[in-house]
């Protein structure tokens, strides 16, 4: 009896060990279709670390893909139903294990990453990342705000310095100034010299200035595209606007970018935008970032030297990550929702 009992002990704790929890989906819909569950704790490839999560957070590219709206998004995640059934793009934790090609880190490692190259998964306990979606921790903040820098932070830092070319100067507008991309970009915008105005609402209007923002609209009491105002760079984090007046307030070679916003917003930058952009002047179109271990060095510098800091909104425990959907979809989270296990 005891021999018995005891070797139901040892499979059941086996079994544990190759285990994890997890927020599966297996079917569009709304956030009731998550369900926290048990499965199988992945295994690293070659070119694979296995990273042990200690905080996610979520993007609004979480909740497109989870409602696949719209539709398009059914080519990156699966036309009828999912193919990566863990989302989950940022994350922040500690390597636990390496593939035989990972070089540049070790178990131990405090490491934060984007898995959008590496099939989503950050949602779980466990994920397995490509090398070079994972950079070293910042020092000086906390798995939690770690896990917030990745996907707003690298979109931010591409659609303002690469994409928009900002430098010394440039008068930039950021519209949406509240949420995890527009709360980056006007630090970031700072950060490069730029003169920056956010857009936001009333309640959102500290925060800000505290982030650094030279001038702050609220968008409730006036429309910055009415102001007769000029800008180098708009980068649309949120909030709508006919793209013909995102167009009339740029300057004579302005840009305009869309990196968040409702469906007809993104129909308007990625085929509208291309098409009444100027050869040698005005551009309007969308932002995709892809953000790497490159994007990811540069940010850690950045937050290490006090340019820039995480806004968290709320948190929530992985088994809550239903409610945590909901709370994003409403669209109205000052700064990023994080996710802890």
């Amino acid at each position: 009896m005891q021999i018995g009992f005891i070797k139901r002990v040892l499979k059941n704790y086996e079994s544990r060990k190759n285990t994890m929890k997890a927020i599966v989906y297996t079917k569009y819909g709304p956030p009731e279709v998550l369900q926290y569950k048990d499965v199988e704790k992945p295994v690293p490839r070659d070119n694979q670390a296995l990273v042990k999560i200690k905080a996610a957070s979520l993007n609004a590219a979480d909740w497109h893909l989870l409602r696949a709206d719209p539709f398009m998004a059914r080519f990156f995640s699966g036309l009828l139903k999912p193919k990566h059934t863990i989302l989950g793009a940022d994350i922040a934790g500690v390597v636990e294990a390496t593939g035989k090609d990972v070089k540049n880190f070790k178990p131990g490692d405090e490491v934060f990453g984007d898995m959008f190259t590496s099939g989503l998964g950050g949602l779980a306990e466990y994920v397995c990342a490509n090398k070079d979606a994972l950079a070293m921790k910042p020092a000086n903040i906390s798995f939690e705000e770690a896990a917030a820098l990745p996907v707003a932070s690298g979109t931010a830092l591409q659609g303002i310095r690469d994409m928009g070319h900002a430098q010394q100067g440039a008068k930039v507008l950021v519209n949406g100034a509240s949420g995890g991309v527009g709360t980056f970009a006007v630090q970031i915008a700072k950060a490069l010299g730029a003169e920056v105005t956010a857009v936001c609402s009333t309640k959102n209007i500290e925060q800000a200035r505290a982030l650094g923002a030279d001038f702050v609209i609220d968008y409730t009491k006036e429309d910055f595209t009415k102001n007769g105002k000029q800008y180098d760079l708009i980068l649309a984090a949120n909030g709508y606007h006919p793209i013909a007046a995102y167009k009339a307030s740029l300057s004579p070679k302005g840009i305009y970018l869309m990196s968040g916003g409702a469906g007809k917003q993104m129909f308007e930058a990625m085929v509208i935008g291309p098409f009444i952009s100027e050869k040698a002047g005005r551009r309007l179109g969308g932002l995709s970032a892809k953000v790497t271990g490159k994007e990811l060095l540069f940010l850690k510098e950045l937050v290490e030297a006090g340019k820039i800091k995480p806004v968290i909104d709320r948190k929530y425990p992985l088994s809550e990550t239903r409610q945590a959907f909901k709370y994003l979809e409403e669209g109205h989270a000052r700064g990023k929702i994080i996710i802890t296990m």
